[in-house]
């Protein structure tokens, strides 16, 4: 868990994916459409990636990815994400957490 931590408080913006994984491209497509620059992290290519997934579930996403954090917290998976890109608030989430500039 504390690779996870040290990783998701890199950047503003962090996900973690797998590259087979449509839902995991989708959101880190939706980052980038928004002016982002996440960090992406693969779980599957990744020589600690299985020990990530389970950190990243015992922080209660499940799936295990994408997982998404912003300003180092963590954000939630896709369906949280497209949620709060919908409801507007995610835009506002990147700019506080200076991961883009409007």
């Amino acid at each position: 868990m504390d690779r996870v931590r040290e990783l998701a408080s890199k950047k503003a913006a962090v996900i973690f994916t797998k590259s087979s994984c449509y839902m995991c491209h989708s959101i880190t497509q939706l980052f980038y459409e928004l002016g982002a620059s996440p960090a992406v992290h693969e779980l599957d290519k990744d020589a600690y990636g299985r020990e990530m997934e389970w950190a990243l579930r015992s922080m209660g996403c499940n799936p295990s990815v994408p997982a998404v954090f912003i300003g180092g917290k963590f954000v939630g998976s896709s369906k949280d994400v497209i949620s709060l890109h919908v409801d507007g608030s995610l835009k506002q989430m990147l700019m506080d957490a200076k991961a883009i500039w409007f």
